[in-house]
C-alpha cells in the first residue's frame, strides 16, 4: 500500500492567523531556554482549548514563538486568551488597608513583608497575605451555570495533588474568623486583580475547612468571560509576560486566490519553457524537457519528506527554480554543439560536453544556493520557505541535469536512427545568433569605456532615485499596520487618502493591491482606530470585506531591517570569498562590483516606482544577487579555461572570445527564467507581481552586467595587478574577425 503524505500550506494560501509572541523578562524571572520551553507549552494546552484544526506552535530564537492558527480569521479572542500572562493565585485576607490617598484604588504596591494591597471587586482595599496556592495546584476548571439560580455564570475548580489540602487549611483559618471579619474572605487573584474575595460558608467548620478539592468562583460574569476564565485556569499560567509583536492575518479568498494564480504561472511558464527547449535544441530540447518533469517531481518530493510548509514565496522559488534548472541542461547542450562544431564526433562531443560544463555549472549553482541559504537563515516568515524551495531546487536541478539528462542522451545515441542523423539531436548550426556570432565576432571590449560610462549613468538615476523619492520600506521593516480590502466598487486613491486623513489618518499610505483590492498602512491601531479606517474605507467603496491584516511591532521592524542589511553584508563578503577562492581576488572583486551594480540599479527602480520594500522583496534581491554571480561565474570559467591553453594572447581578446561565447547560453537560460516570471508578473496576484518584476529586471541587468561591467573590469584588474600587459601584444581582433570570415576560426582557437 502507497501511503500519500499531503503537502502543508502556510496560512498565507489557506487563510488564517499568525501571532508572533515574545516572552519578556519579569521582577522574579528572566527569560531563558527552560522559561521559554514552558511558554510554548502552556501556550500549546491553551491554543489546544481552542478548538483550531492544525494549529502549528514554535520557537523562534531565544524568545520568541509563532502560533500558527489555521481557519482563525477573528485574532483578537486569540490574542486575548493566548497571550494573556493569567497568573492565579489564591491568597487570606489580612484585613483592610488605609484609603488611598495618592494613588487609585486599583493600584498594587507591596506592603510590608509578602503582603500586597489590592481593590477587591467593589474597589475596597484589601491587605493580602503570600499566596497560598497557585495555578499549577488546578487540575481542572470549568464554566457552568450555578445550581440553584440557573442565571448565574460561575468556575468550578478542582485541585490535583496537596492543592486540595492547601485549600483546605486556607479556607479553615478563615472560617475561624467571626461572621463579617475580612479575615473571614479568600481572595482570588488573577494577574495581580482581585476577581472573586468570597467569605467563607458559615457552615464550613473551624481548621477543617472547605474539603473535597474542588471550589467554585462565583462573580459576575457573563458566558463567555467564564468559558474565557476556565480556559485560562485549565492551561495553566505563563511563566513570564508575553506581548504581541507581529500579527498576520489571510483571509480564505485570498489563500485560495494565492493558489490559483501560482499554479496558473507555473503551468504557462513551464510550458514556454519547454516548447522553446525543443524549438532550439530538437531532440535535446525535447530529453531537457523530460528531466525538467523529472525535476519537478523529484523537487516537491524532497519537499514534502522534507515537511516543508509551502507558503506563497516558497510556490515562488519553486517556479522560478523550474526556469533556472534550464541553465544546466543549456551550457551542457551548447558545449556539445561546440565540440560538434570543431569536428568531433557524436559520443566525443557528449563526452565533452558534459565534462567542460561540470565546472561552470558548479560554480555558478554554488553562487545561487548560497544566496538561498542566507535568506534561510536570515529572512523571517514565509520568505523562508523561499530559501528553502530555491536550495531544494537548485541542489535537485544539478543532479538532473548531470545525471537524468545524461542518462536519457546516452540512450538516446545509442538507437540507430540518431547515429545515422546526428542533425536529429539539435547539434548542429547553433542558431543565427550563435552563428553572426561565430562569423562577425565582434569586438564587445573594445567599446568598454561606454559600456562603464552607461552604467554610471544608470547608477547615477538609480541613486538620484533613492535620495529624490527615497526607499519606501513596508510595513515588515518601519513596524505599524497593513489592511488590505475588497470593496464594492473601484477606489479613487486620492479620495481614500481624503477620507483616511479625516479619518484621523493623514500619513496613512495607500495604494492599489492586485485585483482591484486596496491596501492601507498606517502605524499601530488600536480597536477603535481600525474601525475607523473600515468606516473611511466604506465610505469611498462601498461595502469592504477585510482579506489580509498585518501588524509589526516597532522592535521586530527594526531587527528585520538590521537583519536585511546583514543579510546583503554577508552575501557580498561571501560571494567575494568563493569567488576569490575558485579564481582570483580580481575575478572575485570585478563579479562583486557588478553585482553592486546590479542591486543598486534595482533599488532605485522600485524607489522612483514607488514599490515597497520587504521581506518578499529582499528575497528577490539575495536571488538577483545569486543570479548576477551566476552570469558572471559561467563567462569567468570560460576565461579561465581559454588562459590555460592561450597564455601567450592578451586577457582582453580571450575575454572578448569568452563573452561571444557563452551569450547563445545566457540568451537561452535568460529566456527560460523570463518565461516563468512574466507569467507570475501577469497571473501572480499583487505579492508575486512585485516580486517577479524585481526579478525581471535584476535578470536582465545581471545579464548586462556580467559581459559589459564585471569582464571590463577584470581586464583593468589584472592589467594593474601586472598579470597581463596594458597594451595587447597578441593578435588583435580586427586579425580575428578576418580569419573568422575565411573560416579559418574554430571554437576560438586557429
Amino acid at each position: 500500500m502507497v501511503v500519500t503524505r499531503p503537502a502543508r500550506l502556510g496560512l498565507d494560501l489557506r487563510g488564517g492567523t499568525q501571532i508572533v509572541l515574545e516572552a519578556t523578562d519579569s521582577p522574579d524571572r528572566r527569560v531563558d531556554g527552560d522559561t521559554l520551553a514552558r511558554t510554548l507549552e502552556v501556550l500549546r494546552r491553551r491554543v489546544d482549548q481552542l478548538g483550531v484544526t492544525e494549529p502549528t506552535l514554535q520557537r523562534s530564537g531565544e524568545r520568541r514563538v509563532i502560533v500558527e492558527l489555521p481557519g482563525v480569521y477573528d485574532p483578537e479572542e486569540a490574542v486575548e486568551v493566548i497571550g494573556k500572562t493569567a497568573q492565579l493565585t489564591l491568597h487570606p485576607v489580612l484585613g483592610l488597608a488605609e484609603p488611598a490617598t495618592e494613588e487609585p484604588a486599583t493600584t498594587q504596591p507591596p506592603a510590608d513583608g509578602d503582603e500586597l494591597v489590592l481593590a477587591d471587586e467593589d474597589g475596597s482595599r484589601l491587605r493580602l497575605g503570600p499566596a497560598a496556592l497557585t495555578g499549577e495546584a488546578v487540575g481542572d476548571a470549568r464554566a457552568e451555570l450555578d445550581a440553584q439560580f440557573q442565571t448565574r455564570w460561575q468556575v468550578a475548580i478542582e485541585f490535583q495533588g496537596d492543592g486540595g489540602r492547601r485549600w483546605a487549611e486556607l479556607t479553615g483559618e478563615a472560617a475561624c474568623q467571626q461572621a463579617g471579619d475580612p479575615r473571614r474572605r479568600v481572595a482570588i487573584v488573577l494577574d495581580r486583580q482581585v476577581i472573586s474575595s468570597p467569605q467563607v460558608d458559615p457552615s464550613v467548620a473551624c481548621e477543617q475547612g472547605i474539603g473535597g478539592g474542588q471550589t467554585v468562583i462565583t462573580g459576575d460574569f457573563t458566558d463567555q468571560e467564564a468559558q474565557d476564565l476556565s480556559l485560562l485556569i485549565r492551561a495553566g499560567a505563563l511563566p513570564v509576560p508575553v506581548e504581541v509583536v507581529e500579527q498576520r492575518t489571510v483571509g480564505p479568498t485570498l489563500g485560495e486566490a494565492a493558489i490559483k494564480a501560482s499554479v496558473q504561472a507555473a503551468v504557462l511558464g513551464t510550458a514556454l519553457t519547454i516548447l522553446y527547449m525543443i524549438a532550439y535544441y530538437r531532440l535535446l530540447g525535447g530529453l531537457a524537457a523530460v528531466a525538467l518533469l523529472c525535476y519537478g517531481l523529484l523537487s516537491f518530493a524532497v519537499l514534502l519528506a522534507l515537511r516543508s510548509t509551502l507558503t506563497l514565496p516558497g510556490i515562488a522559488g519553486f517556479v522560478l527554480a523550474i526556469g533556472m534548472a534550464v541553465d544546466a541542461n543549456v551550457l551542457v547542450f551548447e558545449r556539445m554543439r561546440e565540440e560538434h562544431r570543431a569536428g568531433a564526433g557524436l559520443r566525443p562531443s557528449l563526452e565533452r560536453g558534459f565534462a567542460k560544463a561540470l565546472s561552470a555549472i558548479v560554480d555558478s549553482n554554488i553562487t545561487t544556493l548560497l544566496a538561498a541559504v542566507l535568506l534561510f537563515f536570515l529572512a523571517s516568515g514565509a520568505v523562508r520557505g523561499f530559501g528553502v524551495t530555491l536550495s531544494v531546487g537548485v541542489l535537485v536541478s544539478m543532479f538532473t541535469a548531470l545525471v537524468v539528462t545524461r542518462v536519457l542522451v546516452e540512450l538516446v545515441t545509442r538507437a540507430a536512427a540518431v547515429r545515422r542523423r546526428p542533425g536529429l539531436l539539435g547539434l548542429e548550426g547553433g542558431g543565427r545568433l550563435a552563428d553572426w556570432l561565430a562569423t562577425r565576432g565582434p569586438d564587445l571590449l573594445g567599446r568598454a569605456r561606454w559600456w562603464l560610462a552607461g552604467s554610471l549613468v544608470a547608477l547615477l538615476l538609480a541613486g538620484a532615485g533613492l535620495v529624490v523619492r527615497g526607499p519606501n520600506l513596508g510595513v515588515e521593516f518601519t513596524g505599524g499596520r497593513l489592511l488590505e480590502y475588497r470593496t464594492e466598487r473601484p477606489v479613487d486613491l486620492d479620495a481614500a487618502r481624503r477620507a483616511l486623513a479625516e479619518a484621523g489618518f493623514p500619513r496613512a499610505v495607500v495604494q492599489a493591491s492586485g485585483d482591484g483590492n486596496l491596501a492601507v498602512r498606517t502605524g499601530q491601531l488600536d480597536q477603535a482606530g481600525e474601525e475607523r479606517v473600515r468606516r473611511a474605507v466604506t465610505a469611498v467603496g462601498g461595502q469592504s470585506e477585510e482579506l489580509r491584516d498585518e501588524f509589526i511591532g516597532p522592535t521586530i521592524g527594526a531587527e528585520l531591517r538590521r537583519k536585511a542589511l546583514i543579510a546583503l553584508g554577508i552575501a557580498l563578503a561571501v560571494q567575494l570569498g568563493y569567488l576569490a577562492i575558485r579564481f582570483r581576488w580580481t575575478f572575485g572583486a570585478a563579479a562583486v562590483i557588478a553585482m553592486f551594480h546590479d542591486v543598486a540599479i534595482l533599488l532605485g527602480l522600485f524607489a522612483w516606482l514607488g514599490k515597497p520594500l520587504d521581506g518578499v522583496f529582499l528575497a528577490a534581491l539575495l536571488t538577483v544577487i545569486g543570479y548576477s554571480v551566476n552570469d558572471s561565474v559561467v563567462v569567468f570559467d570560460r576565461i579561465r579555461e581559454r588562459l590555460r591553453g592561450r597564455t601567450r594572447e592578451p586577457l582582453a581578446a580571450l575575454a572578448n572570445d569568452a563573452c561571444l561565447q557563452t551569450v547563445p547560453r545566457t540568451v537561452n537560460t535568460g529566456l527560460g527564467a523570463l518565461f516563468i516570471l512574466a507569467a507570475l508578473f501577469v497571473l501572480g496576484g499583487d505579492t508575486l507581481t512585485d516580486f517577479a518584476l524585481a526579478l525581471l529586471v535584476g535578470i536582465l541587468v545581471g545579464t548586462y552586467s556580467s559581459v559589459f561591467v564585471a569582464t571590463p573590469l577584470l581586464v583593468a584588474f589584472e592589467q594593474r595587478s601586472g598579470r597581463q600587459p596594458a597594451t595587447p601584444t597578441g593578435m588583435l581582433p580586427s586579425e580575428r574577425r578576418r580569419l573568422r570570415q575565411k573560416g579559418m576560426w574554430m571554437n576560438g582557437e586557429l
